[in-house]
């Protein structure tokens, strides 16, 4: 299985948590449609098999129309021999999505949607510096179950100071009330390169504490898993197995193309290449059939500490048959020999030929995983 991912590196206001590159300038949008159209060009074919999922991220996709979309995804198929996708996601923010716009998605094949929600509380937003109003947010979900979608995902932000636990229980309760399939859960970093970083640093900004978090976290686990969802990764939750194609693909491994500024691509085997981060370079670089990208080969080491990473943020695990088959005995006795600890101390389970972080130990993964790396 592959994927295709498209960058669309423009928004119309900053968000102060975020660390994605973008752009608040929309000047160079029309240059930037056609110097994916042409990177898609220049790669085609470059999957080894048809692409089964489209993902366009960002940024934020919705700056572009529905047309410009279809544009880019009539390019896609005609380069890649694909004629339609399993799951096709495009990220949107609530304040864009009119009933014709959500009614020209759909109409173009576009089958999951991922809105930007972070809070159903207007201080939230305010904070986050989101541009959507909590009513907004709302509205947006109903109106895109209205045109069609029911494979839909939202983005809530918890662990911050300012969320309380009352609050935190009632953002979850009107997503589990509004019935959507999907949820992203993400905790608050302060990220360098972002607003809240330099508060931070000002010191005018504090993370959440521990405990909070925490509870949080309690809070979210409780009350999806109460309400049917199930916790397939880090900060995923799906109801009737209506996971991300797109993302689980990652999280094993598998080959995807990235186009645009700042998208990466990997080849499944050892080979991962990054766009330029700058979408002026990026624009001239392509136009002018100049390299505008960097690549790495990675050695076996780091092929197996990507495997275990991303696995091990999933419920189903590490397969040990794919690391001794895919890495070799070495690797496979070294990854068995240093679960052993935290298998005895419950924070892993080994079932038959998996190993895996049961989902409530999740905040405690990297700790756990950083012991299973191979060192050479």
């Amino acid at each position: 299985m592959s994927g295709i991912y498209v960058h669309i590196p423009f928004c119309k206001q900053l968000c102060y948590y975020c660390d994605f590159h973008f752009s608040v300038s929309l000047a160079r949008k029309t240059e930037m449609l056609a110097a994916i159209l042409k990177e898609i060009q220049m790669r085609n074919g470059e999957l080894k098999e048809i692409p089964q999922t489209l993902y366009f991220g960002g940024g934020t996709p919705s700056i572009y129309s529905p047309g410009e979309l279809q544009i880019i995804i009539d390019e896609v198929k005609r380069n890649f021999y694909v004629d339609s996708f399993r799951e096709l996601t495009v990220e949107v923010n609530p304040d864009d999505l009119s009933e014709k716009y959500l009614e020209d998605l759909y109409n173009l094949g576009v089958n999951r949607l991922s809105i930007g929600i972070q809070s159903f509380a207007d201080e939230h937003l305010r904070f986050m510096n989101r541009r959507h109003t909590a009513k907004q947010a709302i509205e947006s979900i109903i109106a895109a179950q209205n045109a069609g979608f029911r494979n839909i995902n939202i983005d809530l932000i918890y662990g911050f100071p300012q969320l309380g636990l009352q609050q935190w229980r009632r953002n979850i309760g009107i997503f589990i009330d509004l019935d959507i399939p999907h949820l992203s859960a993400y905790h608050l970093g302060i990220e360098p390169r972002t607003v809240f970083y330099k508060r931070f640093e000002k010191g005018e900004l504090q993370p959440a504490d521990e405990k909070s978090s925490i509870r949080q976290y309690e809070i979210l686990e409780k009350m999806t898993s109460d309400a049917g969802f199930e916790h397939y990764e880090i900060s995923n939750f799906a109801k009737n197995a209506l996971y991300s194609i797109h993302n689980t693909a990652y999280w094993q491994g598998k080959p995807y193309v990235g186009f645009g500024a700042s998208a990466h691509s990997y080849d499944g085997n050892k080979v991962r290449r990054w766009n330029i981060a700058n979408n002026r370079r990026y624009i001239d670089a392509v136009n002018t059939n100049q390299t505008f990208w960097e690549s790495e080969s990675l050695n076996t080491a780091e092929c197996y500490n990507d495997y275990v990473l991303t696995s091990l943020r999933t419920v189903w695990g590490t397969s040990t048959v794919h690391v001794k088959n895919t890495f070799g005995e070495k690797f496979c006795n070294h990854l068995l020999r240093q679960s052993q600890r935290f298998i005895r101390q419950q924070l892993l389970v080994c079932d038959e030929s998996r190993i895996r972080i049961p989902s409530k130990h999740f905040l405690l993964s990297d700790a756990v995983i950083r012991e299973l790396f191979y060192d050479e």
